[in-house]
Order: C-alpha cells, then structure tokens, then sequence
C-alpha cells in the first residue's frame, strides 16, 4: 500500500490509538489495534481510511469527523475484553433478534445508554447480558434518549446476524 507522504506506520499506530481512547475510553486504542494492523490509504487523497488485522477490516476513519466506524469484529473485541469501553448503549431483550439482523434501536426499547453518547457518535448495541447485537450511530443523545419514548435511537449499520 503507498503511503502518499503520510505519517510513518508507528505514528499512524500512535495516531488511531489516540483516536480510539478519545472516542472509546482511555486505553481502549491499544487494546483494539495491536501492533501487527495494517492500514489502507485513499488512493485520491492518501489520508488513512482503513484499519485491518489478518486482512479483515477493524474500523474505517470517517473523513467527516475523523473518527472510528467499527466493524463488528471490533465491536465484538472491545464488548469482551475491554469492561471500561465507552460508547455502549444497553437494550431490552426482548428486541435483540430484530437488532441483531440490522433493525434500527428505538429510544423505548433502551435500558442503559453511556452519558456521553451525543448524536452522530459511534456506538456499540448490546443485550441486558451485555452480549453484542450491532454497531451503528446514534441519532440522539443520551438525555434525549432517556427523555423521548418514541422514534429512532440509533441507526444501525451493521447487526452480528445481518445479511451485508
């Protein structure tokens, strides 16, 4: 992969595990992205997009933020290992099948949600036992979220049983 100029690979180690303790929880970047992760660059503007490990896709930068979207093996790896993990939103049991296949979280259905969830942010959907069902983004904050009973919590990209 061409690195197009940018920082050299320890730097861009230093730079997404930065990115991840802000977005996730202090040491929460060296956790997920251990030293043997590779990187794709955009091959237009040569900034990094992609972080990968054994060749499967960990997390995408988001050019509009700058932050992490994750994929469901990250997700999985932070909900396992790592209890302190911010980001988390909790939610009846009873729709998890739904979730699970990609279906988007409605505000009722939350029991627990992080306090500093803000709308736009990245986060992780789990069950009551604190088992993955999706990652996705939030639509409202977490006051919001507590406060509203109808309408779209969070919009869920990617469910652990979805077909994408």
């Amino acid at each position: 992969m061409t690195n197009y100029g940018e920082a050299p690979v320890e730097n861009q180690l230093d730079k997404i595990r930065s990115i991840a303790d802000y977005q996730f929880g202090k040491n929460v970047g060296e956790h997920l992205f251990p030293e043997n992760v590779t990187f794709e660059f955009s091959k237009r503007t040569g900034r990094l997009r992609f972080v990968n490990l054994n060749d499967e896709r960990l997390a995408t930068l988001r050019p509009t933020d700058g932050l992490f979207s994750l994929s469901i093996k990250a997700a999985k790896h932070l909900v396992e290992n790592i209890p302190h993990a911010k980001g988390l939103i909790t939610l009846q049991n009873d729709v998890s099948k739904y979730i699970a296949e990609g279906g988007d979280v409605f505000a009722v259905h939350v029991v627990q949600a992080d306090d500093e969830i803000r709308a736009k942010d990245e986060v992780i959907i789990v069950d009551q036992d604190r088992q993955l069902l999706a990652v996705g983004r939030a639509i409202l904050s977490t006051p919001e979220i507590r406060a509203f009973k109808t309408g779209v919590a969070v919009k869920v990209r990617h469910g652990i049983n979805s077909k994408d």
